[in-house]
C-alpha cells in the first residue's frame, strides 16, 4: 500500500541494497536516513551484501574485472526484488549499466580530491627517494610515476580501515585515498595533505553517490528526486560520458573532473600509460545543460593528442 508523504507516494517498506564495508555501509545509512526524514512512514532497511570485489584482495581490480565486481550482486538483488535500489560509489559504477537498470538519483558530492595519508611525512613531495606508496588505482600510479619516478608505487587492496592499518603497519611509507571516504569514515585527521585536482585528476564519478534501481521503477526515481543534487549530477555525468567515449575501466589510466562555474562547466581529462611516460590532458569549457556533450568533446581532444594508442596497447 501506498502512503502519501511530502506530496509523494511512498511505499510501505524500502530495501537498500549495500555492500558491507564500513564505508558502503555508510553511504547505504546515510541514504536511509535521509528517505526516513522525507517520509517517516516508510520502514527503510539495509540488505549487507559481500560482493566478489571485496572477496578478491590479493590481485589488483585491473586484472580481475575492474569495478563492475563491486556492483554486480546488488544488481542481482534488484533484479529479485529482494531489494528495491542499490547505494554506490559512483567512481566504482561502470560506465555502460546492464539493460534493465537506470542510475535513479546522484547526490551531492563529497571532497572529490585524493588524499595523501602517511605517519612519517607531510607530502609526497617529502618523500625520499625509493619510498612505497600504496595505492589501488592506475589512474592514481600514472599520476604520480610521472611527477616522483624516483618513488616505488606498490599495490595496496582491501578496505579503507585495511589499507590505514598496513600504513600502520610500516608496509608503505603512504597511502593514497580518496579524501571523500576518509571524511565519510569519520577519519578526516589522517590526511597529511590533500592533493590538488590539478596534481592528482579525480576518478570519474569521485565522492559522489549514485543510486541505482530497476528502469522499470519510476516511482522510485521520483521518490528519490529530492536527493538529488543537478551541479553533481551535470559534473559527473560529463565524466561519464568522457570515459565512455574513451571505453574507460580499471584498465585503463584515466582521469575525469568536471566542475560548476556558473551555468557552465569546467572539465579536464587525460588518459596516461601505466608507468607516467606518456600522460596527455585536454581541458574544456561547456554548457551545465549539456554534460554529455562537453565529456565527449574533451574524450576527442584526448582522442586525436593520441589517446588510442595508449588504450589500444593497454587491450593487448
Amino acid at each position: 500500500m501506498n502512503l502519501k508523504s511530502n506530496g509523494r507516494a511512498a511505499p510501505a517498506t524500502l530495501v537498500i541494497a549495500s555492500r558491507e564495508s564500513a564505508l558502503a555501509m555508510w553511504q547505504a545509512e546515510h541514504i536511509r536516513d535521509r528517505l526516513r526524514a522525507l517520509y517517516p512512514q516508510t520502514a527503510v532497511s539495509i540488505l549487507g551484501m559481500t560482493t566478489q570485489g571485496d572477496q578478491i584482495l590479493d590481485v589488483t581490480l585491473s586484472k580481475i574485472g575492474g569495478k563492475g565486481l563491486f556492483v554486480k550482486e546488488l544488481e542481482t538483488a534488484l533484479e529479485n526484488g529482494s531489494a528495491d535500489i542499490a547505494v554506490h560509489s559512483l567512481k566504482d559504477v561502470p560506465m555502460h549499466l546492464p539493460e534493465g537498470f537506470m542510475l535513479a538519483c546522484i547526490g551531492e558530492r563529497e571532497d572529490p580530491r585524493d588524499a595523501f595519508v602517511s605517519n612519517n611525512f607531510d607530502n609526497l613531495a617529502a618523500l625520499p627517494a625509493g619510498s612505497v606508496v600504496g595505492t589501488s588505482s592506475l589512474r592514481r600510479e600514472s599520476q604520480l610515476r610521472a611527477r616522483f619516478p624516483h618513488l616505488k608505487i606498490e599495490p595496496l587492496r582491501g578496505n579503507v580501515q585495511t589499507r590505514l592499518r598496513k600504513l600502520d603497519e610500516g608496509k608503505y611509507a603512504a597511502i593514497i585515498l580518496a579524501a571523500a571516504g576518509l571524511k565519510r569514515l569519520g577519519l578526516g585527521d589522517r590526511i597529511r595533505n590533500v592533493i590538488s585536482s590539478e596534481d592528482s585528476l579525480p576518478a570519474v564519478g569521485q565522492g559522489a553517490l549514485g543510486i541505482e534501481c530497476r528502469s522499470d521503477r519510476p516511482d522510485l526515481q521520483a521518490l528519490l528526486a529530492p536527493l538529488h543534487h543537478a551541479g553533481t549530477a551535470a559534473c559527473v555525468l560529463a565524466e561519464r560520458a568522457m570515459s565512455r567515449a574513451l571505453q574507460g575501466s580499471c584498465q585503463v589510466p584515466l582521469g575525469g573532473f568536471a566542475e560548476v562555474a556558473g551555468d557552465k562547466l569546467r572539465m579536464r581529462g587525460f588518459v596516461a600509460t601505466p608507468d607516467g611516460s606518456r600522460l596527455l590532458r585536454a581541458e574544456r569549457g561547456g554548457s551545465a545543460s549539456d554534460p554529455e556533450a562537453l565529456g565527449n568533446a574533451v574524450a576527442q581532444d584526448l582522442l586525436a593528442q593520441g589517446a588510442g594508442e595508449i588504450l589500444a596497447a593497454l587491450a593487448l
